[in-house]
């Protein structure tokens, strides 16, 4: 497995090997020992799976507050996402900046998305299906998110806000100017 900085503090892009033959592939998706060797210390206790009917679904961007708060391994096994984390650290020198990428079943490639990033993803074709992992259980109670479209953030959605498909909820996050983000830069999260 390959592990590369994405390009945001403590974001990785991970390649995972795929072997394949005429009878298909096979691949080693995670390792904890591979992490740890390359100084993530995340234990994921929870596996979510996302399916999507359509392309344009937006979900997001979502994140949980402390203590609740969740590191993500993001991967898509059906169809193909633009997949958004947004840097909501305060204090961080890359405080509101995004990163994007494609993630989709044939490039096989994953996203460690550290705690302290709002995340989301638009379908770029029908019938997506994302599995991640989490390290923080599911709290209803500290579920927050910012507002997926928000000038100020700069992302370039390949879905215009008449054509997106989205839930009420995602509607109604607020902007980067509004949030009280829970979350403060420390030194030791740039690795």
């Amino acid at each position: 497995m390959n592990i590369t900085d994405a390009g945001l503090p403590g974001v990785k892009l991970l390649s995972p090997t795929r072997i394949s033959d005429d009878r298909g592939f096979f691949s080693e998706t995670f390792r904890q020992d591979v992490l740890t060797a390359h100084g993530i210390a995340v234990s994921f206790v929870q596996d979510n799976h996302s399916h999507s009917t359509a392309e344009g679904v937006v979900r997001g961007l979502h994140f949980q507050s402390p203590p609740f708060a969740q590191a993500k391994l993001v991967r898509v096994v059906r169809g193909r996402i633009l997949d958004v984390v947004v840097d909501i650290r305060r204090g961080s020198p890359t405080y509101g900046r995004h990163l994007s990428v494609e993630l989709s079943a044939e490039n096989w490639q994953q996203l460690l998305v550290p705690a302290g990033f709002a995340h989301g993803f638009c379908t770029l074709a029908p019938g997506c299906e994302v599995l991640y992992k989490v390290d923080a259980y599911y709290s209803a109670a500290h579920d927050r998110g910012l507002l997926w479209n928000d000038p100020a953030l700069g992302i370039d959605w390949p879905v215009t806000p008449d054509a997106v498909i989205l839930s009420d909820r995602d509607r109604r996050h607020p902007t980067l100017a509004a949030l009280d983000s829970p979350f403060h830069y420390s030194e030791e999260q740039a690795a």
